[in-house]
């Protein structure tokens, strides 16, 4: 955070503590320096406040009275608009089975009351600028088209682009992927298989996850994939007689993207992407990417 500057946007706060004076000097400090500062004096009031507004950061009480800070934060983690939010701890709790419950439960500091307001500060700024750029590569990856999830051992939901989030979200709710996927995930890491991993099939939608591989100490990456046969994919292949990786590539030339992006989103190199496109120039009777754009996005308009 820094000094109040009316051409940006303001970075917002949630406060959760039960202690009024607490929620009171915190709220005249970081306004002070152009936060917005929303406060909830427990945890069922700061679940309520996230379903309304999604903030930058969260500064949590540990000890509460109802619902204690650990477990707000674990709820906190298992929604999606909440997920990527850092979560600070502030308590007067010192031992470290609480330090490490805190982090446990999905927090990423631990500050100790009484709290010294710059080295707060200073550790949110910290914060703040980490879940930026982990937000914003997540969005580039998204507008790419690039449906990514990442899991741990456990087949449990570390995080998710936007869009495969919403997906997750609409097939298992705010809990994420369910226990069934979780295990066959689980299992495909301990049997080191890339998948797929079928998580719904329907008789018009089928979405899997293929493996990318481990990228990190306790997350693996996943792309989940939608095959449609009712979709634009499907239509490309009925009136051109198509395979469903020449589809792909077909919808993602309609939609302008160079051999080298279509390469990135389908995990192809652009050779391969390239001799895709000779067949389906061929199939599609056309010379050139333009023209098959245009008559492929006639057929995805016509249905």
């Amino acid at each position: 955070m820094a000094t109040p500057d009316a051409t940006k946007s303001r970075d917002i706060v949630l406060v959760v503590d039960d202690n009024p004076d607490t929620l009171g000097f915190l709220t005249q400090t970081l306004e002070a320096q152009g936060a917005m500062v929303l406060v909830a004096t427990g945890g069922e009031q700061a679940l309520g406040i996230v379903e309304r507004i999604t903030p930058d950061v969260i500064l949590m009480d540990a000890v509460m009275p109802g619902i204690d800070g650990f477990e707000t934060t674990r709820r906190l983690k298992k929604l999606p608009a909440t997920a990527d939010v850092p979560i600070l701890f502030m308590t007067g709790l010192t031992e470290t089975e609480h330090i490490v419950e805190g982090f446990a439960a999905g927090g990423v500091d631990y500050v100790t009351k009484p709290i010294v307001l710059d080295e707060l500060t200073a550790r949110i700024r910290v914060h703040l600028a980490n879940a930026r750029r982990e937000r914003s590569a997540r969005m580039a990856l998204d507008t790419a088209g690039r449906f990514l999830l990442a899991t741990d051992r456990a087949g449990r939901l570390s995080w998710a682009t936007p869009q495969a989030g919403k997906l997750v979200a609409d097939l298992a709710g705010e809990e994420g992927l369910s226990a069934e996927v979780g295990a066959r995930i689980a299992a495909a890491i301990t049997e080191g298989s890339a998948g797929p991993i079928v998580v719904e099939e329907t008789e018009t939608r089928r979405l899997q996850l293929n493996g990318l591989g481990r990228a990190g100490d306790d997350e693996w990456l996943w792309r989940l994939m939608i095959d449609e046969a009712g979709g634009e994919e499907a239509a490309l292949r009925r009136r051109f007689g198509l395979t469903a990786r020449e589809a792909e590539v077909c919808l993602w030339v309609a939609r302008g993207k160079s051999n080298r992006d279509i390469g990135d989103i389908l995990g192809l190199s652009p050779r391969t992407v390239n001799k895709h496109l000779e067949t389906v120039f061929a199939k599609l009777g056309v010379e050139n990417r333009a023209s098959a754009a245009v008559l492929a996005l006639k057929t995805i308009e016509a249905g």
